[in-house]
């Protein structure tokens, strides 16, 4: 019987929103000494795979869709760990939880939060097909898409679940450069 290849991975950080609520390119607003992305870029690069910034969405204005898209078409790797430029706390061990829960299941899956699913999030290269298929129901949301997928879910430990904020708005990144250390 012939083993398993370990799957390969690539790390895709989504930063090609409009950012209307904001006003203005959330990637590149700063938190301490470097900006959102460059908060999160770092953690990401620790697990040792590929990183990819998706500025520029092939199919724009379909939100995080438009990213997820553009990062399954072009990567070369088996599945992609996706990561929001706006959830600054996200940290190496909470994607390592991630990929550990993913790694015994093998399918989609999508971190839990509250009554919501969302970032960070991993998929195979081959779920491309069922993304094509929620835009052609215009259907664009990341909940839609882990429905279509039937996707497994995880449920942080809490220890790791206050990293899943993210800044949205001026007031939500104010009030996260007054709390941020070395500011």
């Amino acid at each position: 019987m012939k083993a398993l290849q370990p799957l390969t991975w690539e790390i895709c950080i989504l930063a090609g929103g409009l950012s209307r609520r904001m006003g203005r390119d959330k990637s590149r607003l700063k938190l301490g000494p470097r900006t959102m992305l460059g908060q999160i870029r770092p953690e990401a690069r620790a697990l040792g795979w590929p990183v990819r910034v998706i500025r520029r969405d092939a199919v724009p204005r379909c939100g995080p869709l438009g990213g997820v898209y553009t990062a399954l078409k072009s990567t070369r790797a088996d599945a992609v760990l996706f990561l929001a430029c706006d959830m600054p706390w996200v940290s190496a061990a909470l994607m390592r939880a991630v990929l550990r829960r993913f790694d015994q299941t093998g399918l989609a899956l999508f971190v839990r939060s509250q009554n919501a699913l969302g970032f960070p999030f991993a998929l195979r290269r081959g779920t491309l097909d069922m993304v094509v298929r929620q835009f052609a129901q215009r259907q664009f949301s990341l909940h839609a898409l882990a429905r279509a997928l039937k996707a497994k879910t995880q449920r942080l430990p809490l220890r790791l679940r206050a990293q899943l904020g993210n800044l949205n708005t001026p007031v939500e990144w104010e009030q996260a450069r007054r709390q941020w250390p070395c500011s």
